[in-house]
């Protein structure tokens, strides 16, 4: 590729504004597919909402191959090694100086010149290994990124409903002023009585509601003096279609929950992403950006950052990464950096015995994972390809065990050690681990907690069309919330595809006896009556789990929660304990879903 340096006009330049105007079209889709979730929630489409996040996760890798294509058919990349690439760079950095996603576009950029350059130009005279336009202070031209609501005449009642109007719901309310009074309620008692008003005092909120699944999300905070309130205000939809306020949200803690990595994306119209990260990062410092950005629906960019903080992490820290602790996979290799809160995962090139699936169905699962509501249950995972890592930081056994295990995944180059393909989660406490450990310590209520939780996931699971297949403890893991959550996915299936049986009764006493199987089995079958074999060895972990979920080891339940699903019913999920909701009275029967 032969550029002249320095001149619009050029190849160089022509280059850069293909690589912009792909990101437009691709940005352009995505807005209008999340402005489109106000009407389906307002119509309650709530297939529609699932079709239309499955339907957005092809975006992007979309838009960068239709680029890609573009760039081979109208310029000469036959030598795309070519220093010119720099200047491509240079005059793309021109671009974004006025953008409003730059960021995003900076993304976009490596996605597309990834697919072009040799490996050895990964570095930050041709990428964006760091980001050169800062987001600070970018403002929306349609609408600011936040309302700010000051005093009015009917005091902080007056505020909320203000504050819900504005969101411009055509769909009435069924008893706003009741669900207004609620609130106003809800936060005396939080805060013990509500505070006199400083001369500073506002009300935040984000201007677009966070939609997902069947709720609508109203996120804000509120100052007053020297401190600052977070909220979240879930909007539903009661039996007649009419909306009202379930709860509101007052913890940090319980906010950051709607935002982990194991429930869908929201959907959220956004001009301005990096205003909105902003204001989500004021309310909950401790979650990470690219965890917000993914939660957004911008996983692309959620990759970016994790990966620029993971350089970081490995250039101010020195333990070295290590198989992960528990029970190997005969499907992935597991390993982790101590320091890192997270765990690595490679397809291994041979699977054991009992495995009867190949790598592109493994690959299928976990994109399934990515288009499914995940209700809390699911771990999300990021997918990367060809990552470049320390050598020095794995330690002998573990580089031995790649090599061994997964040797297709496996390149040295010099110092770097290149993992071709490869899947990042949240690191948990495997939940066989968890319950070895309160079994031997005779921690009664940590097993009793554990073992109601992993019933309840399943549960979750299986409303959502979730079969996970393989429901082994240690497939299982407890987050610091205690939330017991599924991580291994190679076995999953929707459960509208599975056939749950009662196991036939034996012709005769011998053939009960003889260990052999006397009818016969479907690749789909499933009969759950074989699940205690496995699950229940232990007397205590059987007591506690026949005593909450005994009904998971027969046909009924399965087959019922199939046939929800057939008719095309769609379950309500909270990611917030019943005893919140307003319209709920505290049900002590239940766990706290954090």
């Amino acid at each position: 590729m032969k550029i002249s340096i320095g001149l619009y006009g050029t190849q160089a330049h022509q280059i850069a504004l293909a690589l912009i105007q792909g990101f437009n079209k691709h940005y352009t889709l995505f807005r209008e597919t999340n402005r489109g979730a106000k009407a389906r929630f307002e119509q309650g489409d709530w297939q529609g909402v699932h079709q239309a996040v499955r339907e957005r996760i092809r975006f992007y890798e979309e838009r960068v191959g239709e680029t890609v294509e573009r760039l081979r058919q109208e310029f000469d990349l036959t030598q795309p090694d070519d220093p010119g690439w720099q200047q491509v760079k240079l005059l793309y950095i021109g671009l974004l100086l006025n953008h409003k996603q730059p960021e995003l576009a900076e993304t976009f950029f490596n996605s597309v010149t990834t697919r072009i350059l040799d490996r050895r130009y990964f570095h930050n005279d041709f990428m964006f290994v760091r980001p050169a336009i800062s987001t600070e202070y970018i403002e929306a031209e349609d609408s600011p990124c936040y309302r700010s609501y000051y005093a009015h005449p009917e005091g902080l009642r007056g505020v909320i409903r203000q504050i819900v109007q504005d969101f411009g719901w055509e769909r009435e309310f069924a008893d706003l002023e009741q669900d207004v009074d609620a609130v106003y309620q809800a936060v005396g008692a939080h805060l013990a009585g509500v505070p006199q008003r400083e001369v500073n005092f506002q009300i935040q909120v984000l201007a677009s509601a966070f939609y997902r699944n069947k709720g609508a999300y109203i996120i804000g905070k509120a100052i007053n003096g020297q401190q600052e309130y977070p909220f979240a205000m879930p909007v539903l939809h009661d039996t007649q279609g009419r909306l009202y306020l379930d709860t509101i949200l007052l913890d940090a803690w319980r906010i950051s929950i709607l935002f982990s990595l194991s429930r869908a994306y929201f959907m959220v119209d956004m001009e301005v992403p990096s205003g909105y990260v902003q204001f989500l990062r004021s309310i909950m410092p401790g979650k990470p950006r690219s965890e917000l950005y993914t939660m957004l629906g911008l996983g692309k960019q959620g990759k970016t950052m994790f990966f620029r903080d993971l350089i970081y992490h490995l250039h101010h820290s020195e333990d070295n990464f290590i198989v992960a602790p528990g029970i190997p996979g005969l499907v992935m290799l597991v390993f982790t950096l101590p320091s890192f809160p997270y765990v690595f995962k490679l397809i291994k090139d041979q699977f054991g015995s009992s495995k009867n699936m190949d790598r592109a169905t493994v690959k299928q699962k976990y994109m399934l994972v990515k288009q499914v509501d995940r209700v809390g249950r699911l771990a999300d995972t990021l997918e990367f390809s060809n990552v470049a890592l320390p050598r020095d930081r794995f330690t002998p056994e573990l580089t031995e065990e790649i090599q061994r295990l997964a040797p297709s995944s496996l390149e040295i180059d010099g110092e770097q050690l290149i993992i071709r393909h490869l899947y990042i989660e949240r690191r948990m406490e495997p939940l066989n681990l968890y319950l070895d450990k309160a079994e031997r310590t005779g921690d009664q209520e940590g097993l009793v907690h554990a073992i109601r939780e992993y019933g309840n996931a399943i549960r979750e699971l299986a409303q959502a069309n979730i079969f996970p297949g393989d429901m082994l403890w240690k497939n299982f893991g407890i987050t610091r919330y205690g939330r017991v959550v599924f991580y291994d996915y190679d076995e999953i299936e929707y459960m509208t595809d599975t056939n749950f049986r009662a196991i036939p009764p034996a012709p005769d006493f011998e053939t009960e006896m003889s260990g052999e199987v006397w009818y016969p089995v479907g690749p789909h079958d499933v009969f759950p009556e074989e699940f205690a074999t496995f699950l229940l060895a232990s007397p205590c972990i059987r007591r506690i789990f026949l005593q909450y979920h005994q009904d998971l080891l027969s046909p009924g339940f399965w087959q019922e929660t199939q046939a929800r699903l057939r008719a095309g019913h769609v379950e309500d999920f909270f990611p917030y304990p019943q005893c919140l909701r307003f319209s709920h009275p505290p049900d002590t029967s239940e766990t706290d879903p954090a």
